[in-house]
C-alpha cells in the first residue's frame, strides 16, 4: 500500500494523534493551539482532507467524530527518511546521519544509543 507523503500541517496533527491517541478534532486543535494560532474549522478541513487521503479514519458513531491515525508512525517517518535521503542526500544515509549528528548538540544518552544502535546493526556485542 503506497502512504500518503503528508504535509507539513498534517505531521504537526499527525504528531499530537501519535502522542495522545485517537482524537477529537477539539482535542488536536487546543494542543496545537498551544504552539501558534490555528483556528477550529482549519484543524477540521485538514483532518477531513487526511481523512479522505487515508491518513486518519474517522469514527462516526457517536456525537463527536473520533479519528485514528492509519499509517504507523514508524512507517511515515520512514518514508519521509527514505525521500529526504534520495532527493537531499544522493541515497548516502551516511551524509544523512552525519549532517543530523553536526546541526544539534547530541546529548551523552543520545551518542551512547546511537552507538548501541551501532553495535546491533554490526550484530556485535560490547
Amino acid at each position: 500500500m503506497k502512504i500518503p507523503k503528508p504535509t507539513e500541517a498534517e505531521l504537526e496533527i499527525l504528531q499530537v494523534i501519535w502522542k495522545h491517541g485517537p482524537s477529537t478534532v477539539r482535542f488536536v486543535n487546543e494542543w496545537l493551539s498551544k504552539q501558534k494560532k490555528v483556528g477550529y474549522t482549519t484543524t477540521l478541513k485538514i483532518m477531513q482532507i487526511m481523512a479522505d487521503k487515508k491518513i486518519l479514519s474517522r469514527d462516526t458513531g457517536g456525537r463527536t467524530h473520533i479519528y485514528k491515525v492509519v499509517v504507523s508512525q514508524q512507517k511515515t517517518q520512514q518514508q519521509l527518511i527514505d525521500k529526504l535521503m534520495t532527493t537531499a542526500f544522493g541515497g548516502s544515509a551516511m551524509k544523512l546521519v552525519m549532517q543530523a549528528l553536526g546541526t544539534k548538540k547530541s546529548t551523552p544518552a543520545e551518542l551512547n544509543e546511537i552507538r548501541a544502535f551501532i553495535d546491533q546493526l554490526e550484530g556485535g556485542q560490547k
